[in-house]
């Protein structure tokens, strides 16, 4: 049998995975001296009224222990781990680590997505289903690997600060960004490791439009997936979605809340834009 592991980055719960037969190990949240893990002792809600009660979060990926702890409940079958992108999160290192102290490595897989969240969470559904439709585990990397290839992720924060403490732009780009009211546009490298600067614009719909100009270069149109996901600002999301319909016809589109970790990375009211192309097991 195929066992499909991955991590919160899926937007999925511990709970929520296994009644969609796969098992999540949750990423961590530290904030006013607590840790949490995350949609399993804290919700986003929650998480970002700490934050505006003056609180500044961090974040980290699931222990080893976690990991092997979950490997080591399927001792006889095959394991496909799909990661958070490498380079954004030691996730992916934590999982390899954790394949080589278990009995069964030689089973167990890891997939480095190369992506986060919507698509990350797309891409598991597909190897769920897959593996359910008793294809190979071979076959199964093999398409989602030509599904990772057709992901493109962009973040608009509402707050330079987290980008400047996050080290994505400097103090004082962060501090004439936020006097003049630009919104910045970050997109995930080519190699996926790190967010860089893709655009800067005077208005979010305007920025918005920006990334459908770049969807519609890249040839997207209904067989892709739009995930609008925001840390508590739903507002804007259907703001997005609506620039993004009247752009891209018949393209699907589906909002969600980000977790506590992510909105840790963006900041509280940031809004993601990320597409990947659909997969026929999926309709």
């Amino acid at each position: 049998m195929i066992r499909i592991i991955s991590d919160s980055s899926t937007l999925y719960s511990v709970k929520e995975a296994k009644k969609h037969n796969f098992d999540v190990t949750p990423l961590s949240v530290t904030i006013n001296n607590k840790s949490y893990k995350e949609l399993v002792e804290i919700q986003t809600e929650e998480f970002v009224k700490i934050i505006n009660e003056g609180h500044l979060p961090i974040s980290s990926q699931p222990s080893i222990g976690e990991v092997v702890d979950v490997y080591n409940q399927y001792p006889e079958d095959e394991i496909i781990n799909i990661t958070l992108a490498d380079g954004l999160s030691g996730t992916y290192n934590s999982a390899c680590t954790a394949r080589t102290m278990v009995d069964h490595a030689e089973n167990i897989t890891v997939i480095n997505s190369r992506t986060l969240c919507g698509p990350q969470r797309y891409l598991v559904e597909v190897a769920v289903k897959l593996a359910q439709a008793n294809k190979t585990k071979a076959e199964i990397i093999e398409e989602l690997e030509k599904l990772i290839q057709t992901s493109k992720s962009f973040l608009i924060p509402n707050d330079f600060d987290y980008l400047v403490r996050g080290g994505r732009l400097s103090p004082l780009v962060g501090k004439i960004g936020g006097l003049i009211k630009l919104v910045p546009v970050m997109t995930l490298s080519e190699d996926s490791t790190r967010l860089d600067k893709f655009a800067t614009k005077r208005t979010f719909k305007k920025a918005i439009q920006e990334i459908c100009d770049c969807y519609k270069e890249m040839g997207v149109n209904e067989q892709y997936k739009i995930y609008i996901t925001h840390a508590c600002n739903e507002e804007l999301a259907n703001i997005a979605k609506d620039v993004i319909i009247k752009n891209i016809e018949n393209v699907e589109t589906e909002i969600m809340m980000l977790t506590p970790v992510f909105t840790t990375q963006g900041g509280p009211n940031c809004v993601a834009i990320q597409v990947i192309k659909k997969h026929e097991i999926l309709g």
